[in-house]
């Protein structure tokens, strides 16, 4: 009989691990400590999710409050996609 393999567990991409520092708008919602991407965008999941801004029926829609429209460009809904675009803007390696 063959055994298996022990299946090995995932090591995180050191790019998403590296910490980010948010601008100044961008740090409203997240705060200004400097933080890895992964840690950045569950914050920010969190603030949507806290102020109910993902849509009612298109679940990938965020409808921006007035922090996040200024991260968003002035943008009132963006996908949850085109969101990671908008808000690399607004972080410095």
């Amino acid at each position: 009989m063959a055994t298996k393999p022990k299946k090995s567990t995932r090591k995180p991409n050191a790019a998403f691990m590296k910490p980010v520092t948010p601008d100044a708008l961008l740090a409203v919602i997240v705060g200004s400590k400097p933080l890895p991407r992964t840690e950045l965008t569950k914050k920010l999941w969190v603030y949507i999710k806290k102020n109910k801004l993902q849509g009612e029926k298109v679940k990938t829609e965020i409808n921006a409050d007035a922090a996040l429209k200024a991260v968003f460009g002035g943008k009132a809904k963006v996908s949850m996609f085109e969101m990671t675009k908008l808000v690399s803007k607004h972080v410095k390696a």
